[in-house]
Order: C-alpha cells, then sequence, then structure tokens
C-alpha cells in the first residue's frame, strides 16, 4: 500500500477556526455604507390574477427607500438552466409564497411594515397540485408560454404541464416481458424534504461607482450565479462580480440566484447597496426543496429470480418552476438510477417533470437518485416475497460486477458491488438470529462523479507562506481542507503549511461550481497540477543558485536540498519581490468512469401495539479509493446517513392544496442526535480512483439507501410494507391494523 505524506491523515478543517470562533464571514454579517433590507409581499394564493395593486401607503412609510412589482420587471425571467422564474409575479402568480412585490428600506422592521402596507387585489384561478392531476387534459395550464422558454431542453408537441421527459435504457422490454414467466407491479412515493442548512438564503447587490454589480452570496456555483444574472438583466459578464462568502451549508439548495435579482433591481432604483436575508418560514414555503415523486414499476423474471426486464415510470412534482434545476436537461439525473446495478437485459427509465401549484423544486443531495433509489430498492423486497426468496439472494443473483455495463444504458463503471455487498453484511450481522419485532433491510446503490472545469493557483511568497487559490466556494463539505492536502502531498510539505484563499470570479477563470460529486474529481487535479508547476518552477531557480539540475532537488519544508549532498539553500531566498507561481485549470467533460458501489443495513425494531419503529443500527459500507482525511470523509458519511435518516423516518414539508404546513423547525421534525443509531461503517478500499491519487468523491452516496433500507427493516419486523415516505409510526399502525 502507498504511503503517503499529507493524504490519510486527519488534518484539521482549514475553515473550521473561523466557524467555531464567529470569525467567518457569511453574507447576512456583512454591511456596506447606506445599505438598505429588502422584504418581499408574497402570493397567498396557489394560482390566481394579480387584478390591482397599490403601493402608495408602502411608499409613503418613512423609511423606504423603493417600492418594485412585476410592472417594474416585465418579462425578466431567470434560471440556472431554463429561465422560467419571474423576478416578480406579473399578472399571474403559480404559488403561495410567490414573490409579488418588494421593498426597500432602511431596516427590516420598517421594510415589513411597508410590506404589510401594499394594496392588492386578486382574482383566484384553478389550481393542481398534484403531478397526476396536472397531466389531465382538462388541468389549467401553468405555463402557457412554456415553449418560448429559453433554456427548455426540448420544444414540446403541445404546451403541458409535463415540460421535461428523459428516457434510460436498453434493449426492449417488450421482448423481455415475453420471456417473463412472473411480473411484479408496484408503486413508491417519496415526500417533499427541505434541505434544513442554518443559514437561510441571503444576498448583497450594490452597483458602484464604475456601473459594476457586485455580489454577495452563499452560492456555490457563483461563475454560475453570475451567468445567470447576466443572462438576466442583460448585462456583460464582466461588469457583475461574485465575491465569496462563507457558506452556511448547502446540501444542492444554494447554487440558484433566489432572492438576488430583486437584490439587484432594487439596487438600480435606490442607487443603495440592498441586502436580502429570507426567514425560515420564507425557506420553508418559498425556497426549492427536494421533489416528491410518485414511481411505478414492472419486473419481470423467471422463476429461479433470474430478471428479463424492468420498466420505471416516475413523476416528479416540479412545483410551479424549473428554474431551480441546474442540469443541461433541467431534470432530476439521479433518475436513472431506478433500475439500480442490476443485470437486467431489457429495461426502460421513464422519468417526467410536471409543473404544479405548490413550490418550486430544487436540488438536494443525491437529487432523484434518492427517490429513484428508494423506489428500487423497495421493489427488490416486494419480488423476493413475491417469489419465495431471500432478499440478499435476490440481489447477489442479478448485481452487475465492476465494469459491467448498466442498465440505464450507461456503460460499466469501475467500482466494487460484491466486495461491498460482502464488507456490509460482515459489518452488519446481518445474518445472525435476531428476536421477534427486530427487522433487518438492505439497500443497494451506485454513484459516478460529476464532469465539470476548474481552476487553482499554487504561490510560494518571500515570506514563507505558501497559498492555495481555488476558484471553488467551500459550502460545508470540507473541501479546503482536502485541496490543501492535495497540494501538500504534492510539494512534500505539512498540510497546515498552506493557506487557502478562495478566488472571487474577477479573479479566477470559470469554474463549474460544487456538485454532483465533482469536487475531488475535477478540483483534486487542478490543485495537483498547480502545486506541481509552482514547484519545478522553484526548483529551476534553486538550480542556478546551487549549479546543478532540478533533477538533483526536492523541497523538505523551508529548504530546498541537493540529493546526496550537503547542499541546501532556503526557499524565501529565492523569491525576493519575485513570486513563484503554478496555475492550472483542469477540464472534465466525460462522464466519469469511476464511481462507488454503497451497500446499507438498517436495523429496527417495531412496537407491533403502537407502530412505532426504532433504528437500532445502521451499516453504511462504502467503495472508496484514497482517502484524503479519515475525519471529513468519516463526517460526511455519517451526514449523509443522518439526513437519509430524516428522509426515511421523520422529514416531510407537509403542502396541503398549495399551502405549506411546516413553516418552522418546530413543525418539520429534523433529526436529532438522541434519534441517531448505532453508526457503523464498512469501507471497501479498490485501488481505484480519480486524479493523481485515485481518490473517489463521498459527498452524496451516504444519503441514497436510507430510506428504502428502512421500509425493508420495518417490513422484515412486522410484515407490513410502507411505501410511500417517510415511514412513520402511523403509517405503521394502520397497516398493521389492516393485517389484524
Amino acid at each position: 500500500m502507498t504511503s503517503h505524506y499529507a493524504l490519510g491523515h486527519a488534518s484539521p478543517r482549514v475553515d473550521g477556526f473561523t466557524k467555531v470562533t464567529g470569525r467567518a464571514d457569511y453574507t447576512s454579517d456583512k454591511s456596506l455604507p447606506g445599505i438598505l433590507w429588502a422584504k418581499c409581499l408574497r402570493s397567498p394564493y396557489p394560482h390566481a390574477r394579480i387584478v390591482r395593486i397599490d403601493v402608495t401607503k408602502a411608499m409613503a412609510l418613512p423609511g423606504v427607500h423603493a417600492v418594485l412589482t412585476g410592472k417594474d420587471v416585465q418579462g425578466i425571467l431567470y434560471g440556472r438552466r431554463m429561465r422560467d422564474v419571474p423576478v416578480l409575479a406579473d399578472e399571474v402568480v403559480r404559488f403561495v409564497g410567490e414573490r409579488v412585490a418588494a421593498v426597500a428600506a432602511d431596516d427590516t422592521e420598517i421594510a415589513q411594515r411597508a410590506v404589510e402596507l401594499i394594496e392588492i387585489d386578486y382574482e383566484e384561478l384553478p389550481a393542481v397540485f398534484e403531478p397526476e392531476e396536472a397531466l389531465k387534459p382538462d388541468a389549467p395550464l401553468i405555463h402557457p408560454d412554456i415553449q418560448n422558454y429559453v433554456g427548455l431542453p426540448k420544444v414540446l408537441e403541445n404546451p403541458t404541464n409535463g415540460f421535461v421527459k428523459d428516457v434510460w435504457g436498453r434493449g426492449s422490454i417488450e421482448e423481455g416481458f415475453s420471456e417473463a414467466e412472473i411480473i411484479v407491479e408496484g408503486v413508491y412515493s417519496t415526500q417533499r424534504t427541505h434541505q434544513a442548512y442554518l443559514e437561510p438564503h441571503a444576498g448583497i447587490v450594490w452597483i458602484d461607482n464604475d456601473g459594476r454589480v457586485q455580489v454577495w452570496a452563499p452560492n456555490k456555483a457563483p461563475h454560475r450565479l453570475k451567468l445567470n444574472l447576466s443572462d438576466a438583466i442583460g448585462l456583460e459578464l464582466d461588469q457583475i462580480v461574485v465575491h465569496h462568502s462563507t457558506i452556511g451549508a448547502d446540501f444542492g439548495g444554494k447554487g440558484s440566484p433566489m432572492d438576488i435579482p430583486v437584490a439587484y433591481f432594487l439596487a438600480v432604483k435606490t442607487g443603495r447597496p440592498v441586502k436580502t436575508v429570507l426567514t425560515y418560514a420564507e425557506e420553508l414555503s418559498a425556497a426549492n426543496p427536494r421533489h416528491p415523486s410518485s414511481i411505478r414499476m414492472r419486473t419481470g423474471l423467471k422463476k429461479d429470480g433470474t430478471f428479463t426486464a424492468h420498466e420505471a415510470k416516475i413523476l416528479f412534482n416540479s412545483g410551479a418552476y424549473g428554474g431551480f434545476k441546474p442540469v443541461p436537461g433541467v431534470n432530476l439525473p439521479g433518475a436513472a438510477h431506478a433500475a439500480g446495478m442490476y443485470r437486467f437485459p431489457h429495461a426502460r427509465i421513464e422519468a417526467t417533470i410536471v409543473y404544479t401549484n405548490t413550490i418550486p423544486g430544487g436540488f438536494f443531495r443525491g437529487p432523484g437518485a434518492v427517490q429513484a433509489t428508494f423506489g428500487i430498492e423497495s421493489h427488490m423486497d416486494v419480488i423476493a416475497q413475491k417469489i419465495g426468496m431471500d432478499p440478499l439472494e435476490l440481489r447477489r443473483k442479478n448485481m452487475v460486477a465492476n465494469g459491467e455495463g448498466l442498465p440505464n444504458g450507461y456503460p460499466g463503471i469501475s467500482m466494487e458491488p460484491e466486495r461491498t455487498l460482502d464488507a456490509a453484511i460482515e459489518a452488519s450481522g446481518y445474518l445472525l438470529p435476531k428476536k421477534d419485532g427486530i427487522g433487518r433491510g438492505i439497500a443497494v446503490c451506485f454513484k459516478d462523479q460529476g464532469e465539470g472545469i476548474s481552476s487553482s493557483a499554487v504561490t510560494f511568497y518571500a515570506d514563507g507562506s505558501i497559498v492555495l487559490n481555488t476558484s471553488v466556494f467551500e459550502q460545508g463539505t470540507g473541501t479546503y481542507t482536502a485541496l490543501s492536502q492535495i497540494v501538500a502531498e504534492a510539494l512534500g510539505i505539512e498540510s497546515h503549511s498552506i493557506t487557502v484563499i478562495p478566488w472571487d470570479t474577477d479573479d479566477g477563470p470559470f469554474d463549474s461550481g460544487v456538485g454532483a460529486s465533482r469536487v475531488t474529481r475535477v478540483s483534486g487535479p487542478s490543485a495537483y497540477e498547480a502545486a506541481k508547476l509552482a514547484l519545478s518552477e522553484l526548483l529551476d531557480r534553486a538550480a542556478i543558485e546551487m549549479e546543478c539540475t532540478p533533477e538533483e532537488l526536492h523541497l523538505e519544508g523551508e529548504l530546498i536540498k541537493r540529493i546526496g549532498h550537503d547542499d541546501q539553500i532556503e526557499r524565501t531566498k529565492l523569491l525576493g519581490s519575485s513570486p513563484v507561481t503554478g496555475r492550472y485549470t483542469n477540464e472534465e467533460h466525460e462522464r466519469s468512469p469511476i464511481g462507488s458501489a454503497m451497500v446499507q443495513i438498517a436495523e429496527v425494531q417495531v412496537d407491533k401495539e403502537t407502530g412505532k419503529a426504532t433504528l437500532l443500527k445502521l451499516t453504511s459500507a462504502h467503495d472508496v479509493g484514497v482517502v484524503i482525511n479519515p475525519t471529513g470523509h468519516q463526517g460526511q458519511i455519517n451526514g449523509g446517513v443522518a439526513q437519509g435518516l430524516g428522509q426515511a423516518m421523520t422529514e416531510e414539508l407537509i403542502v396541503d392544496q398549495g399551502y405549506v404546513q411546516t413553516l418552522s423547525f418546530a413543525d418539520y421534525k429534523l433529526p436529532a442526535i438522541a434519534d441517531m443509531p448505532e453508526l457503523i461503517t464498512a469501507l471497501v478500499s479498490s485501488g481505484e480512483g480519480s486524479g493523481p491519487y485515485k481518490t473517489k468523491g463521498i459527498g452524496e452516496y451516504a444519503i441514497e439507501g436510507i430510506a428504502a433500507a428502512v421500509a425493508n427493516a420495518v417490513h422484515d419486523a412486522c410484515g407490513v410494507r410502507i411505501s410511500d415516505a417517510p415511514v412513520t409510526a402511523e403509517k405503521i399502525y394502520k397497516e398493521l391494523a389492516n393485517h389484524r
């Protein structure tokens, strides 16, 4: 096994000290001279026509500097890929919580009072809240102008609420089902959940004396934000700069402009900087939570459990807009996991994104894959029960091997499914006897690593400091720590010697941003190559001074030494007023051939009198490459498991007829530390990975299988199948009562 100098050590978090001491610079902490606060008036109806707006009383309130309505920003739409989100509703509102008017005032209290003084009359319109309802021929069309939206992936045959449809698969399902001896069908559904980052969306916009738009935002994709704003407001890219702000967690939810366009237009109107910070009631009712889904599955197989065909049809409730989805297809790419990593010779997965009059959906850790995995891994246990086979045996029989093509039509990826399954079974005690009322459930899934562009620079300065500049905005996963360790490994020094300074969008080239588990794959090699280029130039300078070749030299702390000789020189003496810098941009444009298998096993105890399910133990086995930072790596696994537990058992953003019912954390049931079970991790080293050190991402993986594993364990414990997440005591009790 390769010995590493900086990798594999539990290096402290680079950003840890400033965060725990309160010194980190969050957007909401920042102020500028003359700054104003923005507040928005939001729609009380899920679908309505705006008949009249009167802002006279609001404008007359002392301390109010501007009021905007939809007429002021008419026709301006934005979005991460597809531009269908209005800055302010004009003529029609499409969900409860949509922005209708905005105020800029001296402080938040005045702004809120002004919002309450705005008079508005509505004419209610028919509304639809579920995808099945929205797809009916007589359903109200939520976006009549859908065909004209910039970024719509494909022109529709006819305007419809189902605005994106994706299909994955291979072979012919007709042929596959004709070969089947048994066909098993199932319907599964997942709920709407919020990312629950503690820092809400925020933004500051200031138009400086040169007319440049200066933006501060907790946004994990600053260059994409810059592009989104440029597209929406019609400015050249070089007229906008996005400054670094500490991000108070993201989990996929902080890649959109959110209320920043509102702040921009208020800044234009007032000539002053404007700040916007959402309340958590606004976050829960008007941000971009995980999409709820409805999943229909049909699987054909032989009597011995050999699969012949699989079909999955998924409906995703997009809510009122599609502009919070970033990928080119404006879809949820994880839906392609709805056939799992099983050997289906014939498979077809169809996913439709549907407009409804509800809160718009966005990205949340494992977008689409969490929903799809709940469906396929629940369905696997249903199949096993139908044919009288052990769920573990069914999975083993049909699971793809390392590098084998996937049923969604993707080429095979390098991963270790069988070894990971073995590790999970061993670590969990899955095969050990268990008491009555205790059940164990398995979920198997996989993840590849996304493509993208990222840049880095490594600089040696005369004062002895070594600075890593990166175009990445750290969103809480330990990226800066990992990158500093990669640079330290490349240079052969201690990682604490590296200072990480992120670039604003003016300073660094385009970066794809954090997401799709791309950072380790894309940004890691960028930092490595920048370090090697800087070191090469430093050694070139030293070779001239020491009258030898660069190949004879190596860096050792603050010294450059000649191998096999006593010659050495302090690196700072080579720098003077001319620092040494290496710059590198890494571009990965193809789907990664490297992936990871994951197996999760839940052990639950069910009280058959009350339906209460207690998660006793959760085992998470991962196929990994070289682990950069063991503490950070384990933290990502534990965090994903905690989020998965919420998805599985407690969390739901409840919407009734378009109205969000869970408007605070008192109502939205996040799991707490007391809810955490015994956590067991098993790591399977594959010897494969991306980049110079053969690493694999870990950020998204650990959440995907939890809900299915819990549902399967509950069925094992008490014999009832909960097919609609979350798996709650009420649902279990009801099903138990039906079976008595």
